[in-house]
């Protein structure tokens, strides 16, 4: 009898899922074998990861809560026992996050000559002198203390703003402005600026030592000077986290652009989900901050120690003190493509493979830049969903519409917390006579394409660029990617078909290569999977090797349920969410799930199937998650050349064999290092970058000289030898 593959036991919740993933960045901080101000780099995105989860997830959940949705997830969880157990698990991960920091990562600190002055009190006499000046000189003008009494009503207190909230009593005589008042204890708070920086050097009285004071600090030793006529009782830093989920009725918004940024204003406003306070935070105090912000008991967080640790990217960025960092990864050109070479004369020599950030990001930039400038370069069509803050790419397709281009941009706006940038960034690309698109109504377009139409001695030929990542140059330098130049007609028919669709409403019967979400996509996945389900029920090899960064759809966890129970062998590389549990007897027996947690951020998206031997692979823009299947505009696009196959298939293999930065899951649903006794250590992000400065794509020599036996092997002939 076929078991039932939708049942409940079988499935993880999303959520916690991703907490797991959090706490796996989190180990990287715990690690004793990286340098100290990696460990402090980790630290910080632990805590930046988990602003951004309670603004957008638990925002959501709160938002079913208030609505009162029922309906439990495919864990079987209601929104309401979500929270809970999100509570529960985010207080005792923060509460190792603190210990992190203050019994490891400041002892490391401060054996290497970096001091963070914990409390002013702690001030040398020297030190406190400079503290005070600064607050005067600096400081002081910028702040603005607000009091609460009938007159004055609570203030807004703005979404992850630092702020410091105080007990105060008036003074004896006071202002006559104030005469007549109780000596109650009253609500004061203030703003922590961020126009200033956090973390404020001090002059050291040691050599070759660097000593930093928190600006809280600073303001709390001289709060007194904000409230001249009371006396502050006591003042503590407090942070508040809002609902940041956008609201967005595209229906009705006659001009999206405005609409996001009406709705943009209103993240101020966005319902109160997490309180963080100082542990040691006076009673009374926290009761008003709780009763004003209209804040549950358990979204109330004690911190030990300074609040919001991503202060600790700034000083991982710090000047000098090299010797705490790795050392930087410079990318490496791409053999196929010499700097400074054409690079339509390039790509018609075949179609080239670049791997990111091993391999440099140039050649993408230099793509547009050469067709906004290439005299027979007719039309240039792109997609941005995040671009950096100084992006070439925009520049150059505003250069290509000022000489006269057909250029066409697809601005996706709706990309969360990217909204207000890209806003800029498409009215500069208007105002430089770029036609600009904002996607289709109820969409977002996450796909990663950019289409050149060039006129040649033969006729019109169409170059393309496909991507699993964002067309960032600044992100490029620490996301894996990969990417795919062609002139295959068959492709550029497809990419013109894309951008018909996007710009109107021309959508075509059929495609040659691409497979496009939200329609044709999630169809194409199942027939691959349920292909080598039927192969493995016919006696024949099957398998199934996937990279991703989340999988949490349920349909097609299921299919892989049933192609395990069918004896697929299925190996999964997923940085992220993964829903899917392994070693359920009948059921996942023959799934493998590992997750790479390193120095670059996983970001790459490869679909292999055995196919017989005939071996499909795909590479694109989407992951096994609803949204990308069903409410995204996503391509993922075939690899058809027989050696960027090898490369791509070579990827896979050695992040199978990682077992210096991957973690595996186990039947328990949690995440292990794999024992590494006996065996070869093997990091894939710093084996990618070996091959990459050698110019050996395929690993061969590394192969040789250091001997490894691959789980998943690139080639048949290497399975045999293991």
């Amino acid at each position: 009898m076929k078991p039932d593959f939708n049942q409940v036991a079988y499935y993880e919740n999303r959520e916690l899922s991703w907490l797991k993933f959090n706490q796996r960045i989190l180990n990287e901080a715990r690690d004793k074998q990286i340098p100290i101000l990696e460990r402090v780099k980790f630290l910080s995105i632990t805590s930046s990861n988990l602003d951004e989860f309670f603004m957008v997830r638990v925002a959501s959940l709160k938002d079913m809560v208030n609505a009162d949705y029922k309906k439990p997830d495919l864990a079987g969880m209601t929104p309401t026992e979500q929270l809970s157990a999100i509570h529960e698990v985010t207080k005792k991960f923060v509460a190792t996050q603190y210990t992190t920091y203050n019994r490891s990562l400041i002892p490391l600190l401060n054996q290497a000559g970096i001091h963070i002055i914990s409390a002013h009190e702690a001030l040398s006499p020297k030190q406190a002198e400079y503290v005070d000046r600064y607050f005067t000189e600096t400081i002081y003008p910028v702040l603005t203390p607000l009091a609460v009494d009938a007159a004055r009503p609570f203030p807004l207190i703005r979404n992850k703003s630092l702020n410091i909230a105080a007990l105060i009593t008036q003074k004896d005589k006071g202002h006559h402005l104030f005469k007549g008042k109780n000596k109650a204890l009253e609500f004061a708070t203030v703003q922590v600026p961020s126009v200033l920086p956090r973390l404020v050097p001090l002059p050291s009285d040691e050599e070759h030592t660097k000593t930093y004071i928190l600006l809280e600090q600073i303001i709390e030793k001289n709060i007194d000077r904000l409230f001249l006529n009371y006396n502050v009782q006591c003042a503590f830093p407090y942070r508040i986290m809002r609902n940041a989920d956008l609201p967005i009725d595209e229906d009705d918004a006659s001009d999206l652009l405005k609409e996001i940024q009406k709705q943009l204003k209103r993240r101020q406003w966005g319902e109160v989900i997490r309180l963080e306070v100082e542990e040691k935070m006076d009673p009374n105090l926290l009761s008003t901050l709780r009763n004003n912000l209209n804040v549950p008991k358990e979204a109330i967080y004690s911190i030990n120690g300074p609040i919001d640790l991503t202060f600790l990217m700034k000083l991982y960025g710090m000047d000098g003190r090299d010797d705490l960092r790795y050392t930087p990864y410079v990318p490496q050109q791409n053999p196929r493509i010499a700097p400074g070479a054409n690079i339509f004369e390039c790509i018609a020599k075949g179609d080239i493979f670049l791997h990111h950030p091993y391999e440099t990001f140039d050649p993408v930039v230099e793509f547009i830049a050469q067709a906004a400038k290439d005299p027979e370069v007719l039309a240039i069509k792109q997609t941005l969903y995040r671009v950096s803050g100084n992006s070439p790419i925009i520049a150059a397709l505003a250069r290509a519409a000022e000489a006269g281009k057909q250029v066409t941009v697809l601005v996706e706006l709706k990309a969360r917390f990217d909204e207000e940038n890209n806003i800029v960034w498409a009215k500069k690309l208007e105002q430089s006579g770029c036609h600009v698109i904002y996607g289709l109504v109820g969409l977002k377009t996450h796909s990663k394409i950019a289409l050149v139409v060039r006129r040649e001695e033969d006729g019109i030929k169409r170059y393309v660029h496909l991507g699993t990542g964002n067309y960032n140059d600044s992100t490029a330098k620490t996301y894996t990617d990969c990417g795919l130049f062609t002139c295959s007609e068959l492709i550029g028919e497809d990419a013109t078909a894309v951008f018909n669709m996007l710009s109107g409403y021309s959508e075509p019967a059929v495609w040659n290569k691409l497979i496009v979400a939200p329609i044709w996509l999630r169809k194409m996945f199942y027939r691959l999977i349920e292909r080598e389900t039927k192969h493995a029920l016919d006696g024949k090899k099957a398998r199934i090797v996937c990279k991703m960064n989340s999988l949490c759809d349920q349909h097609i966890i299921a299919k892989l349920y049933e192609a395990s129970a069918a004896g697929v062998e299925i190996y999964l590389i997923i940085r992220g969410i993964c829903c899917l549990k392994t070693g359920i007897p009948g059921v996942s027996e023959h799934i493998h799930v590992s997750s790479i947690v390193g120095n670059f951020l996983e970001h790459s998206r490869i679909f292999y199937f055995y196919n017989d031997g005939l071996e499909d692979i795909f590479m694109g823009s989407a992951d096994w998650m609803p949204r990308n299947l069903d409410r995204r505009v996503e391509i993922i696009f075939p690899v058809e050349d027989e050696a960027i196959k090898q490369q791509v298939k070579h990827i896979l293999d050695v992040e199978l064999m990682d077992n210096l930065k991957a973690y595996h899951m186990g039947d328990d649903g949690e995440y292990y290092r794999p024992d590494r006794r006996g065996k070869t250590p093997v990091g894939s992000q710093k084996q990618f970058c070996l091959e990459a400065m050698e110019g050996d794509t395929l690993g061969n020599s590394q192969w040789k000289s250091r001997k490894f036996i691959p789980i998943w092997a690139v080639s048949e002939e290497r399975e045999t030898e293991q």
